[in-house]
């Protein structure tokens, strides 16, 4: 024989109900929410449209790159794509990579790919 249900906990029930609320209000009180919320939903850079079926691959770019300012106005966001925001983000490690060499103009190539191109054209011929 089964044993008989126990009757649900209802304290449990109350503290996992108020729990998400809590986690869903913390996730609306976030950047991307309020962003999504003051912005419309496109992005900036590639004016791509979205809909609620592919938010998922729209991002929040900060504009200073600093992840911790987040005025209420928005200011310092804009929406962008997967795509567009890597791309931003790829453009500011490849500058950030090219400024610190220090050294204003870049050594000539002393390299000399063809020198030897005759003889390995009629090595090929024979």
């Amino acid at each position: 024989m089964s044993q008989p249900k126990a009757p649900p906990d209802s304290a449990r029930l109350d503290r996992v109900v108020a729990e998400a609320r809590r986690a869903a209000e913390q996730r609306n009180n976030g950047y991307r929410e309020r962003a999504l919320k003051l912005y419309p939903w496109v992005c900036g850079r590639c004016a791509r449209e979205f809909t609620r079926a592919n938010l998922q691959e729209l991002t929040v770019h900060h504009r200073n790159h600093n992840h911790d300012d987040n005025p209420a106005d928005g200011s310092n966001w804009e929406l962008l794509c997967v795509y567009c925001h890597d791309n931003e983000h790829s453009r500011l490690i490849d500058h950030a990579a090219g400024s610190l060499g220090g050294a204003g103009e870049v050594a000539a190539a002393t390299g000399k790919p063809f020198a030897d191109l005759k003889a390995l054209l009629a090595r090929g011929k024979g």
